[in-house]
């Protein structure tokens, strides 16, 4: 088995096991990064929301408020705007879904399914929690949401939402009277929820770990033949030079010339080694022919 294989197989193993790990570490990284990246654009789409509920109680709902009692007008919901607003947004980001999922809805289409009735009650039994994220299964795989609790800190939202009575008769029109009502004050009545599938994260981080083991093979293959033609060049030529030229001198032919003894690594060494055991042996062999 010759040197340079055996340098081989031993640069090649090194290899494999740092690829493993490398790729092991890199990939359990990258996917908790492109996890934490899109929570992040989450929680953007949820300021989003919050933004658009503060701007239309600011500036739509103060003047609509009058028309409220001939005709319901739903832009002056802020949920109602919120929602609408970020639907139109899915329709060019079909990732993002958001949701204001109400345990008591007016609107049946906000009404919360089992898993988010989970959340709501979470916030309702816990009144510190600001944020919970998480990871869910579905029916086309899983995925992830972050949630913020909608909690009744204005008195002006009782005004639709205490009793039928006390309701805009324009709304109880739209939506009648057996949903959306008995909220309190300061009550947690649902969550603000954007869910993204996880699909979305996972083909990020695949795609980045894809390049980077490409790379790091790229920059193996390039450290590979470079370690290769550095052996070559300053042990294995050397060392192959010197086991030709002993051969030759096996037999008598002292013709060869001296080896280099330049540098004080391993090879000048056994150049200077070689070149000794050379004229020591021609002098030997010429007093046995005197």
């Amino acid at each position: 088995m010759g040197l340079r294989f055996k340098f081989n197989l031993v640069l090649l193993a090194v290899f494999l096991a740092g690829f493993a790990v490398a790729g092991y570490i890199s990939h359990d990284l990258l996917h908790r990064q492109a996890r934490e990246r899109v929570l992040g654009e989450a929680r953007l789409v949820m300021e989003a929301a919050l933004a658009i509920r503060g701007y239309t109680v600011g500036q739509v709902k103060p003047h609509l408020i009058d028309r409220m009692e001939s005709t319901f007008l739903p832009q002056t919901i802020p949920a109602y705007a919120a929602t609408e607003t970020l639907a139109e947004l899915h329709k060019k980001y079909p990732d993002y879904d958001y949701k204001e999922a109400t345990l008591n809805p007016t609107n049946p289409r906000d009404r919360a399914a089992d898993w988010e009735a989970d959340l709501v009650n979470v916030f309702r039994n816990r009144a510190d929690n600001r944020e919970i994220s998480g990871q869910r299964d579905t029916p086309t795989g899983p995925a992830l949401y972050i949630a913020h609790p909608i909690r009744i800190e204005s008195a002006a939202c009782l005004t639709c939402h205490s009793t039928p009575d006390a309701a805009p008769a324009s709304m109880l029109k739209v939506y009648g009277s057996a949903n959306g009502f008995g909220w309190k004050l300061d009550e947690v009545v649902g969550a603000q929820v954007v869910s993204v599938p996880m699909s979305v994260p996972l083909a990020s981080a695949d795609q980045a770990f894809r390049t980077f083991m490409l790379s790091l093979a790229a920059v193996f293959a390039a450290v590979f033949v470079a370690l290769n033609l550095m052996l070559s060049w300053l042990i294995v030529g050397p060392v192959s030079r010197m086991s030709a030229a002993a051969d030759k001198i096996s037999t008598g032919d002292f013709d060869q010339p001296e080896f280099p003894e330049q540098g004080r690594d391993e090879v000048a060494v056994l150049a200077s080694s070689f070149n000794r055991m050379r004229r020591s042996l021609e002098k030997a062999m010429q007093m046995i022919d005197g």
